[in-house]
């Protein structure tokens, strides 16, 4: 997958250059071959997805219950057009309506990404409404050292509200991880839906960036967010 945006990014970045024609060309035939092989890859992922639905439908917490769910299980969608789209690729089903199908592929995977914004801005809320509790009820002469930063924070206005999230996102390094990739991730379906339109260069580099990231916590899971 990094390879796939890094190689949609530099072909971005020398596409225009007239010496480098046949680079960009290479790296655009390089970043097709990534993205067929791993809708491949992706052939699985649709038993994962609905396993990983079984699995929070369990959780004890309604919002996050619902909203990993219902992410869950458009993701399971996303994935079957995904394996239609790579049956159109290697010509085992000639007759499928790519544009069509890409459409909701990419509708279900831009739910599928609101619905972990939506989980992420609730964990958020709760920890910003937990930290205006323990400001509100510790008396100030006993502030420890742990918490100074964070209740010398007034939540009066933008600046304040701001600085408080700071402190939290910083003190929740899986929190923050997670809210980066899903907001990196929404720039492609954006564009392709013609929500907000942007440029191979920025979608390549939201992907490298979110790849980091899903590197990051593959070598570290104590920095994935735990459901």
């Amino acid at each position: 997958r990094a390879t796939q945006y890094t190689c949609m990014l530099l072909s971005y970045l020398i596409e225009h250059k007239a010496d480098k024609e046949k680079l960009a060309m290479k790296l655009k035939q390089l970043e097709s071959s990534m993205s067929s092989g791993r809708k491949m890859f992706r052939l699985g992922n649709m038993v994962h997805a609905l396993v990983a639905a079984r699995r929070t439908t369990q959780l004890p917490d309604v919002v996050p219950r619902f909203c990993l769910t219902a992410s869950n299980l458009t993701r399971a969608l996303y994935f079957v057009c995904d394996a239609v789209l790579w049956l159109k690729s290697v010509g085992l089903q000639s007759d499928v309506d790519k544009p069509k199908w890409r459409n909701w592929a990419t509708k279900c995977y831009y739910f599928s990404l609101l619905m972990n914004l939506a989980r992420d801005w609730y964990e958020i809320s709760w920890r910003l409404e937990q930290a205006v509790q323990e400001e509100k009820t510790k008396e100030k002469s006993f502030w420890d050292k742990h918490n100074q930063d964070l209740n010398c924070v007034k939540c009066d206005g933008l600046h304040g509200f701001l600085l408080l999230l700071f402190q939290i996102l910083k003190r929740h390094p899986p929190l923050l991880l997670d809210l980066v990739k899903n907001l990196c991730d929404l720039s492609g379906p954006l564009d392709t839906l013609g929500i907000y339109k942007t440029n191979p260069g920025v979608i390549g580099f939201c992907g490298i960036l979110s790849s980091l990231v899903g590197i990051l916590t593959l070598a570290s899971p104590h920095l994935k967010l735990k459901q």
